[in-house]
């Protein structure tokens, strides 16, 4: 499981950094990527990876302000000719059905695999998927209905405790799988071993949340809670919290301060304005890293592995 960031400014694109857009790497888990958010130019972010839209199954879109959703046509449209054959799901506010319908009809693009799209309801839920994933959504507060995600992994089966197996003698081979998972097998000489006694407790699985544009509120830390990572934005710096607030934005203490009471294990700080450079930037991250250590301060193809506990 990865965060790769492809574009973590703010409003606009700027020389340093693209609109809004992040994809989460399942490719170990699921064979599938996960896309949250299409600011413009997303595609073109895309080729300076090593993404295959084909693998990308589902788009999670925040909010319906431009810089989060006008690169969405486009990259419908190309992974027709990049080998996607496979459907795929976006999900978002309402409207978001409307937009890309009009955007394909008026453009007369044909896609080559079906599209589901799905309008979230306005108060938050769950949405439940394949091998039990999990993803909840809440508003948060920005002016127009904004979601953040938090995205649960199952929970994984324990490892096998080899050490303990080593007195059966038990030589390499499909043995070892059955007793993983968790099956009784007859050993040559005609004893029964039970792999559910050779098994370590299951591991809990991975919480990553990924939050749309927001004020400080509640809701932030509902989504966040003990999470492995936190995506939030930093679109102002400490001294700005009433142009933040003005703006329904988020200042770097402000993002750290959710990470800290949320408990979570990393924050990671994205959707920062274009009038922070150099310095400037450094002072962000500082700023966050005084309420929250482990905060990070991400630039446009930044990648981060979430590992499991």
């Amino acid at each position: 499981m990865k965060l790769h960031f492809l574009g973590t400014g703010a409003g606009i694109p700027s020389r340093q950094r693209n609109v809004s857009s992040l994809a989460l790497k399942l490719l170990d888990e699921l064979n599938e990527i996960w896309l949250f958010d299409c600011g413009e130019a997303t595609q073109h972010q895309i080729l300076e990876t090593t993404i295959r839209p084909r693998k990308i199954t589902k788009i999670f879109i925040t909010h319906l302000h431009g810089d989060h959703i006008f690169g969405l046509p486009g990259l419908l449209s190309s992974r027709s000719f990049q080998g996607g054959e496979d459907c795929l799901e976006v999900y978002g506010p309402k409207g978001i059905k409307d937009f890309i319908k009009i955007s394909l009809k008026y453009s007369k693009s044909k896609l080559a695999y079906s599209l589901k799209i799905t309008e979230l309801v306005d108060r938050g839920g769950e949405l439940i998927f394949d091998n039990g994933w999990k993803v909840n959504y809440l508003p948060l507060e920005h002016g127009i209905l904004s979601f953040g995600y938090r995205v649960e992994e199952p929970d994984l089966p324990g490892q096998l405790l080899v050490e303990e197996l080593k007195k059966f003698e038990i030589p390499n081979g499909p043995i070892y799988g059955q007793l993983k998972r968790g099956e009784r097998v007859q050993l040559e000489d005609g004893r029964w071993i039970d792999g559910q006694n050779f098994l370590a407790p299951d591991r809990p699985g991975r919480i990553v949340t990924i939050l749309g544009d927001t004020r400080y509120c509640q809701n932030s830390k509902v989504l966040a809670r003990k999470a492995n990572a936190l995506v939030h934005e930093a679109t102002h710096e400490a001294a700005e919290e009433k142009m933040a607030r003005a703006y329904y934005h988020s200042t770097s203490h402000q993002a750290a301060q959710v990470a800290k009471d949320s408990q979570v294990e990393a924050l990671y700080l994205n959707h920062i304005s274009a009038r922070y450079l150099g310095k400037a930037l450094k002072q962000l991250e500082k700023e966050a890293c005084s309420i929250f250590p482990n905060s990070h301060l991400v630039n446009d193809f930044d990648e981060y592995k979430i590992p499991l506990n």
